[in-house]
């Protein structure tokens, strides 16, 4: 049997719909607002149950270690992935559920046991997003050093990801050697369910990044801000161009934050309270000295790459009632991408709405299967 048998992400769906980062307190929302997403198992076992029951493609979380301080510690309070994804799967019939896992911090003899038993737990709904990491700090948490070439982190991504690929295919026992991997007599028992490997991604944005996530992933997630609809689809193009000229075939997935309320005003006025009146600033300056982005070292854009953290932390902002957020999302859809996982300031009271106004339109626009459904707002 294929992979596109067993794999939940290959159905009717032209265009999927996936939700971001809900394992994290505040998701993507860097806001002090009340309602904020807190992320705890009983709110995220709540949304997963919905999701599935609505429709939604998939759930993809970020794996995250330490928090971002402020006021609210945005993504302080977080769910390792691979455990929340199984109790996740365990829940649910027909979602796929990711889990995010940074290659250079967990083994990769432990992560293809994670993996093996958590695709058997979803019956073949298990994804995976391979990260290579960037936060200084996390890495410190586990006492490993980053690789100080761009290049090498990717080399050794690759012998992670070759390693995991032959541990879970049909080689009985075998010896890996690398540069940075030298694996003696790898056995694992069981296989992945039905003997084929889950769906893999990745979100590589350097020409290293894309041309690891093109070789061996079957989506690649683009997150950056794009000036106009017309640069993204010629950066989807560039994508699905360069995975030709490697014999592959790649979806182009991206990211976003949405806000619909019944009125364009209402979604306008609600989006502006939580992005100015309630930021947490704090969390924002210090996310922006991770990355060595200070007023001082970049006086000219300071100022304006707090405020478009503030408004969405990268991706898609789509604001506006339920006809405006479907024609946004179709707008997308038209670009190539094959899906979006967006984030809303709180998943589980947005959802609802969201499913019983816009997934209906996009059904009429041909982008969903058509489906029947209870009311859910």
């Amino acid at each position: 049997m294929g992979r596109k048998d067993r794999i939940s992400m290959y159905n009717g769906n032209r265009f999927k719909l996936g939700l971001f980062a809900a394992n994290c307190s505040n998701g993507r929302a860097m806001t002090t607002a009340a309602e904020r997403w807190p992320a705890d198992w009983d709110s995220c076992e709540q949304l997963a149950e919905l999701a599935d029951e609505v429709g939604i493609d998939f759930m993809l979380p970020i794996a995250r270690w330490l928090g971002y301080r402020g006021a609210t510690n945005h993504q302080g309070s977080t769910l390792e992935t691979v455990t929340w994804a199984c109790g996740l799967l365990a829940r649910t019939k027909h979602i796929t559920v990711f889990a995010t896992v940074h290659a250079p911090l967990i083994n990769p003899v432990l992560a293809a046991k994670e993996f093996v038993t958590a695709d058997l737990i979803g019956r073949g709904r298990f994804a995976i997003n391979v990260v290579i990491g960037w936060n200084d700090d996390e890495f410190r948490m586990f006492g490993v050093e980053k690789r100080e070439s761009h290049e090498d982190r990717y080399v050794f991504g690759q012998e992670w990801i070759d390693a995991v690929k032959r541990m879970c295919g049909p080689e009985e026992e075998f010896d890996f050697n690398g540069k940075y991997l030298n694996l003696e007599g790898l056995r694992l028992y069981p296989k992945p369910y039905r003997g084929t490997f889950p769906l893999i991604m990745n979100a590589g944005k350097s020409p290293a990044g894309r041309a690891y996530a093109i070789r061996n992933t079957d989506a690649l997630f683009t997150s950056g801000r794009y000036s106009d609809i017309e640069v993204a689809r010629r950066d989807v193009e560039q994508i699905k161009a360069q995975a030709r000229e490697m014999s592959r075939e790649v979806g182009v997935y991206t990211v976003g934050e949405i806000v619909c309320r019944h009125t364009k005003s209402e979604a306008h006025e609600y989006f502006r309270y939580w992005t100015e009146e309630a930021v947490d600033w704090a969390a924002i300056d210090y996310m922006l000295e991770l990355k060595n982005i200070t007023r001082q070292t970049n006086p000219e854009n300071f100022d304006k790459m707090r405020k478009a953290l503030a408004h969405g932390q990268s991706g898609f902002t789509m604001v506006g009632d339920p006809d405006h957020i479907a024609s946004e999302l179709a707008r997308i859809a038209d670009v190539g991408y094959s899906g979006i996982g967006f984030s809303f300031l709180n998943y589980l009271r947005e959802l609802p709405y969201f499913a019983q106004e816009v997934l209906p339109r996009l059904e009429k626009m041909g982008l969903r299967e058509k489906r029947q459904r209870a009311h859910y707002a």
